[in-house]
């Protein structure tokens, strides 16, 4: 389908839509079929670029048989070669035994298109992939946590982040397993048209509109607030977290640890994996949203008791965070009334 598809689906002009103004040839998206090629992984470039782009799956043995999980069999059309007209090229997870070597072919291909200038993307343990081609050499990348230490075993030159959900390098974009490759996918489709599209999508799929790159990529249910080595830190991010709705200097909390100031940016970016302020702003944020998903405060009152100002200030965190509203974010994620998880307005 042409790029001007989500011109119509989104109605309006570029500016008034949330697009933003894009060229009228259309984004070619090719999408690799490996051996063992993840299922889930390979439907989800498939679906969230349905709209707006030209898509060809290609494989080393075009026309050829390839397994996937479950005793089926899939098949491309095109060679690698496909590569060569793409503007985006996708490799899912793919098969991760350890003697797994990927073609030679196909790993020609790939550093030529991005030569070329194409962006090439992995979903999962698709970035082993992207790495034996040496295109994530002193690059940061994401995969799966789970195959994070090993990535960093066969390729010690990749800067590998297992706790992001994707990680955008500008040419390269690397995510994160299962669920974080539709977050990767989306995160690609606001690059190329704006939020408005990518919440489209995301309401199509019924999935959160945007969520953060940086955002951790699992958390354990009922986990404690603050998990730090850092004891004399823990407690500093307890005290700040029962006041997110009061101003908070940096200095102020690198005082209560009993620290310099700069010496407390330094152990919080090695314990926690951020700044202060960007903690800071996550937290609000989280606790905004929780406002929103558990009470029916006005968005004013939300923004006062999460630390952010006023509604306006709100909305300017959701959009650039989120690529959403307050009121829409209520709308998608609101829980039921009388829900155990629900505050009600207090």
């Amino acid at each position: 389908m042409g790029k001007d598809a989500y011109a119509v689906s989104t109605g309006g002009s570029a500016k008034n839509s949330g697009r933003s103004e894009v060229p009228h040839a259309p984004i070619r998206v090719v999408v690799t079929l490996l051996e063992e090629t993840s299922l889930f992984e390979l439907s989800v470039p498939c679906a969230v670029f349905a709209e707006g782009y030209e898509l060809t799956l290609c494989s080393t043995t075009p026309g050829g048989i390839q397994r996937a999980p479950g005793g089926l069999h899939l098949t491309a059309e095109r060679g690698v070669d496909a590569m060569r007209e793409a503007d985006l090229v996708v490799v899912p997870a793919c098969v991760m035994d350890s003697a797994y070597e990927p073609p030679e072919e196909l790993l020609d291909e790939l550093r030529g298109a991005h030569a070329r200038g194409a962006r090439v993307a992995s979903l999962c343990s698709g970035a082993f992939v992207l790495a034996a081609a040496g295109l994530l050499d002193g690059r940061e990348a994401a995969t799966h946590w789970m195959y994070a230490d090993e990535l960093r075993r066969r390729h010690p030159r990749v800067r590998v982040n297992e706790r992001a959900l994707y990680v955008d390098d500008g040419s390269i974009l690397t995510s994160a397993g299962t669920a974080a490759a539709i977050d990767l996918c989306l995160h690609i489709v606001r690059h190329d048209y704006g939020s408005a599209a990518a919440a489209e999508v995301g309401r199509r799929m019924v999935v959160a509109p945007h969520r953060e790159g940086d955002q951790s990529q699992y958390a354990p249910a009922r986990a404690p607030r603050v998990q730090t080595s850092e004891q004399g830190l823990a407690p500093v991010l307890e005290w700040a977290l029962d006041r997110l709705q009061q101003p908070l200097a940096i200095g102020e909390l690198a005082a209560r640890a009993g620290m310099s100031t700069r010496t407390f940016e330094r152990y919080f970016a090695r314990e926690v994996g951020t700044t202060p302020l960007r903690w800071l702003n996550q937290q609000r944020l989280a606790r905004a949203r929780e406002l929103l998903e558990t009470t029916d405060l006005p968005v004013d009152t939300v923004a006062q008791r999460s630390g952010l100002g006023s509604g306006d200030g709100l909305r300017q965190h959701f959009h650039r965070a989120l690529g959403t509203t307050p009121a829409a974010y209520r709308r998608a994620f609101r829980m039921p009334r009388g829900s155990a998880a629900s505050a009600g307005p207090t």
